[in-house]
């Protein structure tokens, strides 16, 4: 028996920033490509701290649902599944390629393979770019737009850029977008000021965040001036300086991230069968319906 575990950080204050969690997992238990299916969190129940002991498969698959290496995946998330025999450096990582490491979890008679963020995995640069896509409403976005990924940053933590820089320069070698940057809320170049970044008469801002929250939905809006009261939501694009900005909110909540979940799996050694193919296809699938109606306005929380 196999289980999977996605792990991610919750909230006490915004009662929606679980919704991807459970979206993903309701998305991969659906496939059956595991015999269990667990959320765990850091600041919601269920607690990191049993969910390893809930199981009853021996063998499990620990993803988190994070956007960077760093704090949370490095040392939050292993000690508080008590995951003795971890070290950091057993990632061998340079900030963006820690893949997996397996290791014994002896009070609870389970091998557990401790995975990468999804937020660095290959597989999230095409989330970012349907990401594009859906906000426009175009399947071949890119000609004539500048596509603006948008991280956190943080001084605490140089990994938090590095996950944003690394997935930009993969869609900026694909040349499909006219411009590709990295933008950030913490640090220079910021996304406040996105109009003197780019040339393109449209823009696509895709913010690299799991889930819609404070700062998806209420500061990048208003700092982008997108409207002054983000309580009033804005329109989509909205005209600024001379650009349309299409604003997509969190690439967490696109489906296609439980894709990106399985793949981080079967990188760890998970059998899976055919559940990828069926999550994309399903991805895809509503891409198609959501093209068919044009977006107009955003009210927060959507």
């Amino acid at each position: 028996m196999q289980a999977l575990v996605i792990a991610a950080h919750g909230s006490h204050l915004n009662p929606d920033a679980s919704d991807p969690t459970y979206a993903h997992a309701d998305t991969v238990r659906e496939t059956g490509a595991f015999d269990e299916v667990r959320e765990a969190f850091w600041k919601e129940e269920p607690h990191f701290r049993e969910v390893i002991r809930t199981l009853e498969s021996e063998e499990v698959f620990v993803v988190p649902l994070f956007i960077s290496e760093g704090y949370f995946t490095e040392q939050v998330i292993p000690r508080e599944l008590r995951l003795e025999a971890w070290d950091p450096e057993k990632w061998d990582s340079d900030g963006t390629s820690a893949t997996e490491v397996t290791l014994e979890v002896g009070d609870a008679d389970k091998t557990v393979h401790y995975c990468g963020p999804v937020g660095t995995h290959d597989a999230m640069t095409d989330v970012i770019v349907g990401r594009a896509e859906r906000v426009t409403g175009e399947s071949d976005v890119g000609e004539g737009f500048g596509l603006a990924v948008v991280g956190h940053g943080t001084e605490r933590n140089e990994n938090s850029a590095k996950a944003i820089e690394y997935h930009t320069e993969r869609i900026r070698d694909r040349d499909r977008f006219d411009e590709v940057k990295a933008l950030f809320m913490d640090e220079q170049p910021e996304v406040d000021d996105v109009t003197d970044y780019f040339e393109s008469d449209d823009v696509v801002v895709v913010p690299l965040f799991v889930a819609d929250g404070y700062h998806t939905q209420e500061d990048i809006p208003e700092d982008m001036g997108l409207t002054e009261d983000f309580r009033l939501g804005w329109d989509v694009p909205t005209e600024v300086d001379g650009h349309r900005i299409w604003y997509a909110g969190a690439v967490g909540t696109e489906e296609l991230m439980a894709d990106v979940v399985l793949e981080r799996a079967a990188d760890a050694g998970a059998e899976l069968g055919n559940a990828a193919e069926v999550v994309r296809d399903g991805a895809a699938v509503e891409m198609t319906t959501r093209a068919d109606r044009e977006p107009t306005t955003s009210e927060p929380g959507d």
